[in-house]
């Protein structure tokens, strides 16, 4: 049933804030910038006695004598893979460029991470491609895909194929049923870079079962386009994803199941191509109001109800799959990328946009509500004017909720690169800075972090390096941050 302009209308004045404030990360307000000031951050601030911090946060960030991970006092990190130095069971070099990853409560108490390697184009120009793994192949032609990686009780590693010969892994998401959901954020059909098979589709990895990873089947009725992330909604069973594409816009879709399916290991590959219905979200405001682009939006608690538009073709045999719809129609946003499923809705990321879109911002963190339809911008960075200093954030990309209280944010910005938490109330900190220089020290260049994700219990904080890949475990005083 379609939300009316007039239903939301009707409903935005009847309960005022209560919509505004959907979610409990709250509406997280900050003027252009104002992540940069935070109390963690003021010059010659000093931990407490014994490393406890009893502000927002946890202090300052120490520099890395190994220049790879600056992090507060008390915390330590552990490096888990890195690409080029570390082995597959199979003998072969850990993969590059990590990306999107989650964590799962593996036997005997270990975790279980699939962690994706977004490698684009032919696989020749990749040095260390995911390896193609017999029965474990969608195209011997593309480099990416998955790795599971396993970290016992004592600290022993062990890393394997999960899915390979597909393209541009960058993020996905974890499913209510113990799997994981990668997403190729690329529209190569086959014959382009050499490729047997066309490309832009989500696939199932499940990180317990090898055998169930074998011949993989890209999840047709998803749709193909530039795929960045995707979530599952628990009791409705609809799938949302977003995609990360310009000229026009990327859009933010839902597919709903069709009738009778129920989802649960294995059953994704059972769908037909064109199971279920993809559908691409518009949005109109208070006022009734449509709404061409999220980056309309310049103020925090602006909500906007959502309806949900018909994909003609999800295939795009023809035409890209946003370009099939003329203005008017649907909600664009530059850079849609991470998500997480939280407090009953979808945390979704639009990175940022420029001259392309309505207005600049260097970031939002949007919560789309399913009950009541709507969208509420939760997190919007000013465009940051000095992004070589430290302090300003900007880029947000993968998405975790913490069990500790607010977000965790990877950045995927320019300049500086951190972890960074934001408190139900709007009051930001840091949490880690990429030291590891990967230009040279008159033009330094600091990758992206990716794949930000919490063990099952909460006390390890897994991410990424993406450039050359590594992966840290990150542990410390983790403490319920105030408000």
């Amino acid at each position: 049933m379609s939300l009316t302009r007039r239903d939301f209308t009707r409903t935005s004045a009847l309960t005022g804030a209560g919509v505004a404030l959907a979610g409990s990360v709250g509406a997280l307000a900050t003027a252009p910038n104002a992540l940069a000031a935070t109390e963690t951050e003021s010059a010659g601030a000093a931990p407490a006695h014994g490393g406890h911090h009893h502000g927002v946060g946890y202090g300052p960030l120490i520099p890395d004598p190994d220049g790879i991970l600056a992090l507060p006092v008390g915390f330590r990190y552990e490096v888990i893979t890195y690409s080029g130095r570390t082995r597959l069971e199979s003998g072969e070099f850990t993969p590059s460029n990590h990306d999107g990853t989650a964590t799962f409560e593996g036997r005997r108490g270990t975790t279980l991470l699939v962690n994706n390697h977004e490698l684009a184009g032919a696989r020749a120009q990749w040095p260390h491609p995911v390896p193609l793994a017999e029965g474990l192949v969608y195209d011997p032609a593309a480099a990416g895909g998955c790795t599971v990686v396993e970290v016992r009780r004592g600290g022993e590693v062990a890393e394997w194929v999960g899915i390979a010969g597909t393209a541009t892994n960058c993020a996905g998401g974890s499913t209510p049923w113990g799997t994981w959901l990668t997403c190729e954020e690329t529209e190569d059909k086959a014959g382009k870079n050499g490729f047997t098979k066309d490309h832009g589709y989500v696939f199932e990895v499940d990180p317990e079962d090898r055998r169930a990873n074998r011949d993989p089947k890209p999840v047709k009725a998803f749709g193909r386009y530039a795929h960045e992330a995707v979530v599952i909604d628990p009791k409705r069973g609809h799938a949302y994803l977003t995609e990360d594409a310009s000229g026009p816009n990327g859009l933010f879709y839902r597919w709903v199941p069709p009738t009778g399916f129920r989802h649960g290991r294995g059953k994704l590959r059972t769908l037909a191509d064109d199971a279920g219905v993809l559908q691409a979200f518009k949005c109109f405001d208070s006022g009734g109001r449509y709404v061409d682009d999220l980056a309309r939006a310049t103020k925090t608690g602006t909500v906007y109800g959502v309806d949900w538009v018909d994909v003609p073709d999800r295939d795009a045999r023809t035409v890209s799959v946003r370009k099939q719809f003329t203005d008017g129609q649907v909600t664009r946003a530059r850079k849609l990328e991470g998500m997480w499923w939280a407090d009953g809705g979808v945390y979704v990321v639009s990175s940022y946009a420029r001259q392309e879109s309505p207005a600049q911002h260097d970031g939002q963190v949007w919560f789309y509500d399913p009950k009541r339809r709507t969208l509420t911008l939760k997190v919007l960075l000013g465009v940051n004017q000095d992004p070589a200093a430290d302090g300003a954030f900007d880029g947000p990309d993968n998405i975790t909720v913490s069990p500790y209280g607010g977000l965790v944010i990877a950045e995927d910005g320019e300049g500086v690169q951190h972890l960074f938490g934001a408190t139900e109330s709007g009051r930001t900190y840091p949490i880690a800075r990429n030291e590891l220089n990967i230009g040279t020290p008159e033009e330094p260049e600091y990758s992206e972090f990716t794949g930000v994700t919490f063990s099952p219990d909460g006390r390890t904080l897994f991410a990424n390096i993406q450039t050359p890949g590594i992966m840290l475990a990150i542990t410390g005083p983790w403490k319920r941050q105030r408000r």
